[in-house]
């Protein structure tokens, strides 16, 4: 299963559309999405807007594949639980966030196993067309219980 999420902060209808698309094409696979307040509504998926931090943890649990904006909390979650993670960095200069500090984000963690950057829905469609491919995903992260309880904090995420 795909779990797809754009937080909870801003509507990222170019990450659903994108999605969306890609899941009419593929529609054996499940893809459940946390989609916010965008105006798109997806035709080929299930979504909710909102979702509980507790459901958001059972969802990134379960899923084989967390596609999402490159929040970090959505990225911490994902790779702590050693999911593959593909992002698609929200852009300023299309009008989804103030500043470009998501490209920054997504340049410090390209090198991660299991960690994929897609810039486009067409490189999203690429990313999950290998979904089938033995894709090696980084160990769980290993953190200080401390750093890792004040970014779930932070970002309104709680263990479950």
């Amino acid at each position: 299963m795909i779990f797809a999420t754009v937080g909870t902060q801003l509507p990222f209808d170019r990450l659903i559309r994108g999605l969306d698309k890609w899941a009419a094409a593929n529609n054996s696979v499940e893809v459940y999405a946390q989609i916010g307040r965008g105006q798109y509504e997806p035709q080929h998926i299930a979504w909710i807007r909102d979702m509980t931090p507790q459901d958001f943890r059972r969802r990134v649990s379960e899923c084989s594949t967390v596609v999402a904006h490159a929040g970090m909390g959505s990225i911490i979650s994902g790779l702590e639980l050693g999911k593959r993670v593909i992002v698609m960095p929200r852009l300023a200069s299309l009008g989804e966030h103030r500043n470009e500090h998501q490209l920054a984000t997504v340049a410090r963690l390209e090198h991660l196993n299991g960690f994929e950057v897609a810039h486009d829905s067409g490189a999203l469609a690429e990313a999950l067309d290998r979904q089938d491919v033995n894709i090696e995903v980084a160990a769980p992260l290993a953190a200080d219980p401390a750093l890792i309880g004040a970014v779930r904090s932070f970002s309104g995420l709680v263990s479950a």
